[in-house]
């Protein structure tokens, strides 16, 4: 990376309907060799590289990693959604949809939403390269029916958006006009395969965060698509074969730095500071994530040991174990259709489930009980 010291862009002066002033943020290509100076640098992509193939180790020493993953697909939809203002836990996300409040229908489906995009683009990557044909199709799952769901989803804007402020003279951040897109989506997608840059792949996952960000390329849900744009590089680039590593936490955690680390290179070229503050995000998410799969493994044992207590059901049961650990909250009807056994059957599963302490029935009511995997969710609340 020499050459060229970072330059973001500049502000360009508009009037919107002969009324307003306002000024826009034309970044800079991306596609282009630049220098790093900072030497910290170095020490944190070693560092979180070295995480990143141990978090991947761990989440194909699990078996039936599939099952496992979608909980970690939640729980990064969960975060993700909650610093874009959605106020939902993760009991509550797991919950079935006949049972979510209605103050909490909209939080739901914004995070039923990202975890059918996040499987989406994942199952679209074995096919297309990354391209932007495919962040536009993903966007398009992530916003169809919900909130936001007319603000064009899939397409890329044809008018301009702001971030904050009453109008658009005042807001926090106004990204390029919308002329200007097909130009900086072309370098950006062209950056993503460029090697002659000699660029490390987590250093582009975070300059392309950043670069995305800052085009806002979507009338709406830019946050969480740039989001969810890092699972699929990590996947794109080789560090995992699943979707394992949930960096919404930290940037949920550190809501005000990670925006302001953002801003930061708008203001002042300061790329570095940024991709500092990404691949600490990455280190301490990793750590965190490790720490999970350990404790996943270890509850998996102990539930397997509870089985045994079922007797001549524990094949069923191991089954119904593995359904769990995908679906943490079930009915007997879903039992029942899952295993393709009788109701009766099902609910007796269930019931000793109760008894050797796997399962907690969580309503308390004789009928349309509900059953919670409760201490492999409390893994992910934290």
């Amino acid at each position: 990376m020499k050459n060229n010291k970072f330059v973001a862009g500049r502000y360009k002066k508009h009037f919107f309907e002969k009324e307003y002033e306002y000024h826009s943020f034309s970044p800079s290509f991306l596609n282009k060799p630049f220098e790093l100076e900072d030497n910290k640098i170095a020490l944190l992509l070693e560092e979180a590289s070295r995480l990143l193939g141990e978090l991947n180790a761990y989440s194909l020493l699990v078996p039936d990693v599939d099952s496992f993953i979608q909980i970690y697909i939640i729980k990064e939809a969960t975060l993700s959604s909650r610093i874009e203002g959605t106020k939902i836990e993760i009991e509550e996300v797991v919950l079935p949809k006949e049972e979510i409040i209605p103050a909490s229908m909209d939080g739901w489906e914004e995070v039923e939403n990202y975890v059918k995009a996040v499987n989406y683009g994942v199952a679209k990557l074995e096919k297309l390269p990354l391209c932007i044909r495919l962040v536009s199709d993903v966007h398009k799952v992530l916003l169809s029916g919900v909130k936001g769901k007319k603000k064009q989803p899939g397409i890329i804007r044809e008018s301009q958006n702001w971030i904050g402020g009453s109008n658009i003279s005042d807001a926090f951040f106004v990204p390029p006009y919308y002329e200007e897109l097909p130009e900086l989506l072309t370098d950006l997608e062209k950056f993503w395969h460029n090697k002659s840059l000699n660029i490390p792949n987590l250093i582009r996952i975070s300059l392309t965060h950043y670069q995305f960000e800052t085009i806002y390329p979507f009338l709406d849900g830019n946050g969480r698509m740039g989001r969810l744009l890092i699972s699929l590089q990590l996947i794109y680039y080789g560090f995992f074969k699943k979707p394992a590593l949930y960096i919404s936490h930290f940037f949920e955690k550190n809501r005000a730095s990670y925006y302001d680390s953002l801003n930061m290179v708008r203001e002042d070229n300061d790329i570095e500071q940024w991709i500092k503050f990404f691949l600490s995000g990455v280190i301490a998410t990793s750590n965190e994530g490790i720490s999970t799969f350990k404790e996943i493994i270890k509850l998996k044992d102990q539930y397997e040991k509870n089985i045994l207590g079922i007797g001549r059901q524990a094949p069923l049961a191991h089954k119904l174990l593995l359904f769990l650990f995908s679906k943490p909250v079930v009915k007997v009807k879903d039992v029942e259709k899952q295993l393709k056994i009788a109701y009766n059957t099902g609910d007796s599963l269930l019931n000793k489930f109760c008894k050797v302490g796997i399962l907690k029935e969580i309503t308390g009511q004789s009928r349309n009980r509900l059953f919670m995997l409760w201490e492999y969710l409390d893994l992910f609340r934290k």
